[in-house]
């Protein structure tokens, strides 16, 4: 069977309503309504005309009649509101606990060592955003030549490091070892070790997303991913999917894309020649640039930008293709702080039968159920509900 699939995660793009979002701090947060709001309304025809209006009220984007797609909205079962989690879940691995945070840093005792094992000291060591934490210490980081670390609401450990200070093949190692420590000597302490290089004078410091590296945990069981892998199709991952996934079950890696423009470019090359399988992109600038940094205006821009990239993608398709068009949680870019959100995330899917109404399904894992089921792949024994019939 010659089909394919295409699943495009709109990184933090969030619907609101999550019926828990109090239990997280996050009564109210709604990426896309509030962004709408804030910014006086979205122009957004083409994922208006795919039924984007019809999930939740978005200022600009009115319901439409007769939607091109099935739509739908997605409520996560996982214990978190995090990148690794939702993709996850996604793939048929539901988290029922949450992974440790740190909300007063980490611990001396591992700080101490990290230091003694990287032969550099450490300055930061507090839950912080990423481009307030390098404006802050980037002077001093330069003149002493320390690691920047810092966490988040979430399960992460970050290390930033001026690349004309300590060079991207140093600051790769420290990350690894701190991988090694956290994650790979028994107990998991954090979901993510992240390598943030960045470069510029102080003032105009600028972090190098290309450059990026996450370090996470190996799914410790099955996933879709790997059904797919194993039944002799291709699993391509564009963008942060292979670290999010630690490699496993993946055929294909295609790094190095430097915005989600340019993600896009690489989703509709690799459909271009790919004959069987699962194209699976994550478009983190929605998180990264605009989100984290509660800028309401370049999340509206973004989605105006990925809006424009619709009518290539519907081009592309043939019947024997499936587009889903989802997130992995919230990042309200008007909500309080700089973390991630708990909320529903879109679902749009294209193809697989005249649109449909999808209602709100109670697992991401609905997401991967519809790839496998579409690819003629089994996937009996983990969780998800085909959307596509």
């Amino acid at each position: 069977m010659a089909r394919r699939t295409l699943i495009l995660v709109l990184d933090g793009v969030g619907a609101g309503g999550a019926p828990d979002a109090a239990c997280f701090g996050d009564e109210g947060s709604n990426t896309l309504g509030n962004t709408a709001r804030r910014v006086g309304g979205l122009r957004l025809p083409n994922l208006r005309a795919l039924g984007l209006g019809n999930l939740v009220e978005i200022e600009g984007v009115s319901p439409v009649p007769e939607p091109r797609a099935s739509y739908g909205l997605m409520q996560e079962r996982s214990a978190a509101k995090a990148t690794l989690a939702g993709h996850w879940e996604m793939m048929g691995i539901v988290l029922e606990a949450r992974l440790p945070t740190y909300p007063d840093g980490f611990p001396d005792s591992f700080v101490s060592r990290f230091e003694r094992e990287t032969g550099r000291r450490v300055i930061g060591n507090r839950p912080a955003s990423g481009t307030e934490i390098i404006e802050e210490l980037g002077p001093e980081q330069e003149k002493s030549g320390a690691w920047i670390v810092y966490t988040s609401a979430d399960s992460v450990f970050q290390v930033a490091a001026h690349t004309s200070v300590i060079p991207l093949k140093e600051l790769y190692e420290a990350c690894e070892r701190a991988h090694e420590m956290l994650i790979g000597e028994g107990e998991i302490f954090v979901e993510r070790v992240i390598a943030r290089p960045y470069h510029g004078e102080p003032g105009a410091y600028e972090r190098e997303h290309e450059n990026r590296h996450d370090y996470g945990i190996t799914p410790p069981r099955e996933t879709y991913l790997d059904r797919i892998r194993d039944s002799g199709r291709e699993v391509i991952a564009i963008g942060k999917i292979q670290d999010i996934f630690d490699g496993r079950g993946i055929t294909e890696h295609l790094p190095g894309q430097p915005d989600d423009d340019a993600k896009v470019d690489a989703v509709l090359q690799a459909h271009a020649r790919v004959e069987s399988g699962l194209i699976f992109a994550n478009l983190v600038d929605f998180d990264a640039k605009y989100g984290h940094r509660r800028d309401p205006y370049g999340m509206a821009e973004n989605l105006e930008r990925f809006d424009a990239r619709i009518p290539e993608l519907l081009q592309s398709l043939t019947d024997e293709d499936l587009l889903i068009i989802t997130a992995d949680h919230g990042n309200d870019p008007t909500y309080l702080g700089t973390d991630h959100t708990r909320e529903r995330v879109p679902l749009l899917v294209v193809g697989g039968g005249d649109p449909q109404n999808l209602g709100v399904r109670d697992s991401f894992s609905d997401a991967g159920a519809t790839v496998a089921a579409w690819l003629g792949v089994n996937g009996q024994g983990l969780p998800g509900n085909d959307v596509s019939r």
